[in-house]
């Protein structure tokens, strides 16, 4: 069944620690804080939010496959450390209809030249980063808009 009023913001490896881990690259919000504000903004603009973590590729995999067969609006992932490293993500996006809009915390292109190179931004729609908690709401900004 279609749910074209349905968004769902994905979040890889190590987003659970999110307000404890280096606090100086990702800030103190926690991923409970981001999504609380998100699901604010969801509430106002009429979606619905199906929020979701985890620490598996192959989870992540599932949802992204999940949100194509619901018939989803959009994808919000933000992979971590994945980003850089998972050809199955990459292929994951490319086998769906739905949109997908990547989103990091941190600006990738400022630090490791190993982060410079993004699989899943070469899939998505548009990659925004680098703006703290506000990369997920301007992300859900560009999905409502999409």
């Amino acid at each position: 069944m279609a749910d074209s009023r349905k968004i769902y913001v994905l979040n890889g490896p190590n987003l659970n620690l999110l307000g404890t881990r280096e606090p100086e690259i990702y800030g103190y919000d926690t991923l409970d804080d981001i999504a609380e504000r998100m699901e604010d903004a969801a509430t106002r603009a009429h979606v619905v939010l199906d929020f979701r973590q985890s620490n598996h590729e192959g989870h992540l995999i599932d949802w992204l496959q999940e949100a194509h067969g619901e018939g989803a609006h959009a994808v919000i992932i933000n992979p971590g450390g994945l980003t850089h490293t998972s050809v199955a993500l990459h292929d994951a996006i490319k086998a769906i209809s739905v949109r997908v809009i990547e989103i990091h915390l941190s600006n990738p292109h400022a630090r490791e030249p190993f982060r410079h190179k993004s699989y899943v931004g070469m899939a998505a729609k548009g990659t925004i980063a680098g703006f703290g908690p506000l990369s997920y709401m301007l992300a859900l900004e560009a999905a409502l808009e999409l």
